[in-house]
């Protein structure tokens, strides 16, 4: 196998990832993909053009840190609106 082959890169790859993988294996808790994290964004992704026009940067900014606050109380099982 050479190093240069698609082969050779993959199991490059994987040896470097190895510590990631290892941590994965030790802590039950941890999941092996990010889909739950990559549905609970799916909204503001699909949302982007609307907040494209924020009036502000600070206002933008702003939107991003109740956004992401909420999210976080809701994949915690917690009410947003105490949380906040």
């Amino acid at each position: 196998m050479l190093p240069k082959s698609k082969l050779g890169e993959a199991i490059s790859y994987s040896l470097k990832q190895r510590k990631y993988l290892e941590s994965y294996l030790l802590d039950g808790r941890l999941e092996i993909s990010n889909n739950r994290a990559e549905r609970s964004i799916k909204p503001f992704v699909i949302g982007r053009k609307n907040w494209l026009f924020s009036n502000t940067l600070k206002g933008a900014d702003a939107s991003a840190v109740i956004y992401s606050l909420i999210e976080t109380a809701k994949e915690n099982d917690l009410n947003p609106f105490p949380y906040l």
